[in-house]
């Protein structure tokens, strides 16, 4: 069920990317006259195909599904008929082809605008900005942050959900600025901790930069009582059923479920004995945590979670809502800080101050697509939101074969009168082929890198 949800976010997503994408490039090729062939979702051999529209323009939706194009009438091409020489592409002025192939990247961060504009207005439940316990020895632990502490402010930046703290902290790690944090602490009193960022490591940003960190959400206490558990893992196999309360792990009692976590985690492949309740009945389970490795270290898990009361929950969760005007510039900000953060991102992997462990694939995103969809619509919507500035960046980078390489193109030619020699051309589609093909596979064996170490 988990491997179909996935799969058709993965699917979904993909889709109104590409469309949205291929639309900002059609819509503004129409407006300047330019007479378009084909729509195409996908590249390769149609699998679909029909003609619209006055012109006959082929809407296609081919084989390969990473990608599209918008095909126009170009001398470049093929021969034209000379009725329709004032409709060709390369027929039209350096400006109105630049407006057409930057409207792809735009139209992305339009969708982008739009979406995070919606989710602002309706409101999002998101967790309170209250700390859990810090790992010891971390940064956050040096900073004495306390279980229990509530963030107000990031460097004079007051913070409403846990969302804010994590995007805020990140743009800060990045630079390897100081986090300066005034927290409200148990006893109601206001006072500052810094985080001394400049100790984050360069492959921090990997999976969950803020538990790097040290810092991890406030979880109340939870009573040691399995809730769901994962079809095929250990749990299930060990006959582990919905609604055992854990008592003692090897004879050590169990009173919270961090503690039935912390003993699993410690004994990876190694066999434990599980003393539970179940209903009236009293029984032992034994069974060995499966062995995880991630960021080179090694953990037990047995692919169970708690049963989580939803009431005692609610105290931990805010619904952060603007109206109209504020929510769309909080949409307009917050697409372009992220199109800034990942620009300096890439910028930090060039200059070797952040791991390319970062670099994600299509396997990466259709997992976190599947996550997101899981978790409801409102993660999924903002998930769709991130991808859509992420693709936007990408495309205006100034590599060959992208939107941004022929952009660059199309400013070289302003600056010297003329379009860019032929032999220039072909030596960045070249160039450019070689660079995407490097990029893909190094995504690729990223995605590979996490599968296998799960």
């Amino acid at each position: 069920m988990n491997a179909l949800v996935t799969v058709g976010a993965f699917v979904v997503a993909l889709a109104v990317l590409i469309i949205i994408h291929e639309y900002g490039h059609y819509l503004v090729a129409k407006l300047a006259g330019v007479k378009v062939l084909r729509f195409s979702v996908g590249f390769g051999r149609p699998l679909w195909l029909h003609r619209a529209g006055a012109d006959g323009t082929e809407l296609a939706v081919c084989v390969v599904p990473l990608g599209g194009y918008v095909k126009m009438l170009d001398e470049g091409e093929g021969p034209v008929a000379p009725e329709e020489l004032h409709r060709a592409f390369n027929r039209q002025s350096v400006w109105r082809r630049f407006a057409i192939v930057g409207a792809g990247p735009a139209a992305n961060f339009l969708l982008a605008v739009v979406l995070y504009w919606m989710l602002f207005l309706h409101g999002v439940p998101e967790s309170k900005p209250i700390v859990g316990a810090p790992d010891p020895g971390s940064i956050a632990a040096a900073a004495n942050l306390q279980r229990g502490d509530t963030i107000l402010k990031i460097n004079d930046e007051a913070v409403a959900s846990w969302q804010d703290v994590r995007w805020r902290l990140l743009q800060l790690a990045v630079d390897r600025q100081r986090a300066r944090l005034e927290v409200l602490d148990r006893s109601q009193r206001v006072d500052w901790r810094t985080l001394e960022l400049a100790r984050f490591a360069a492959d921090g940003f990997e999976g969950d930069p803020l538990a790097r960190m040290g810092l991890h959400i406030y979880r109340p206490d939870v009573e040691p009582v399995i809730g769901r558990i994962v079809a095929g893992g250990v749990a299930e196999r060990a006959g582990l059923r919905s609604g055992d309360r854990v008592i003692a792990i090897d004879g050590q009692p169990v009173r919270i479920w961090d503690e039935l976590v912390a003993s699993v985690r410690a004994h990876p492949g190694k066999p434990i004995k599980l003393e539970l309740w179940r209903g009236e009945e009293k029984i032992g389970v034994a069974l060995s945590p499966e062995i995880v490795e991630q960021n080179g270290k090694r953990f037990g898990r047995i692919g169970a979670s708690p049963h989580i009361d939803a009431q005692a929950m609610q105290g931990f969760v805010t619904t952060v809502r603007y109206g109209p005007v504020a929510a769309l510039k909080l949409a307009l900000v917050r697409t372009w800080d992220t199109a800034v953060f990942s620009l300096r991102m890439l910028g930090k992997m060039l200059m070797g101050e952040v791991s390319w462990k970062n670099l994600s694939g299509p396997v990466t995103i259709a997992d976190y697509a599947g996550q997101s969809a899981q978790l409801g619509l409102a993660a999924y919507v903002a998930f769709i939101a991130l991808i859509s500035i992420s693709l936007g960046v990408l495309n205006l980078l100034p590599i060959p074969l992208l939107d941004g390489g022929h952009l660059m193109y199309y400013v070289a030619e302003i600056i010297k009168g003329s379009p860019v020699s032929e032999r220039v051309m072909e030596l960045g589609q070249r160039l450019g082929l070689s660079l995407l093909l490097f990029l893909m596979a190094f995504a690729f064996y990223n995605d590979i890198n996490r599968l296998l170490s799960g």
